[in-house]
């Protein structure tokens, strides 16, 4: 057994309130885990975090090695997790790591020079064009949706369409 992983989200917003009120109902989960090594170490960003948390749902901010170490834990095994990370990066380190991820949405990604927009929340650079290779090589279902009424998009088709 291990923990019951509802849905991984990608959103360089992490919890907001789109996330916390439509994402959660969908779902249904009673623990939202904020995956970010940086997150972890910023207080002012990890007390915010947790004031966005909607009734009835527990949220912790842990570091990425944290998550990995839990996992596999039978203490968790019964939380019904929603997993939230700001960067593909730090997925793919948990998918290395043996954490079983079978589909990831991408909410939003936040645009930086070198980056291009695939869809109107999300920008994406090289270096994640690389880290979605490697996740969708893995198995790992890459779908872009803001909120779960969207129709799911293929991140891998919009990589190709753009010339990522």
């Amino acid at each position: 057994m291990s923990m019951d992983i509802r849905l991984v989200r990608i959103d360089s917003r992490l919890l907001h309130g789109q996330v916390a009120t439509v994402w959660t109902k969908a779902i249904s989960p009673d623990r939202i885990l904020v995956v970010s090594d940086g997150v972890a170490k910023d207080n002012l960003r990890k007390t915010l975090i947790t004031q966005a948390a909607p009734a009835g749902v527990e949220v912790n901010v842990v570091p990425v090695d944290k998550l990995i170490s839990v996992y596999q834990d039978p203490r968790f095994d019964q939380v019904k997790a929603f997993l939230l990370f700001e960067t593909p990066r730090d997925v793919l380190r948990v998918v290395k790591s043996g954490v079983e991820i079978k589909s990831v949405n991408i909410g939003s990604l936040s645009f930086t020079d070198g980056k291009k927009m695939v869809t109107d929340a999300v920008a994406i650079g090289g270096d994640d064009a690389q880290t979605f290779r490697e996740l969708h090589n893995a198995g790992v279902e890459l779908e872009v949706r803001k909120v779960p009424t969207d129709k799911k998009r293929d991140l891998m088709a919009l990589l190709a369409q753009e010339g990522i």
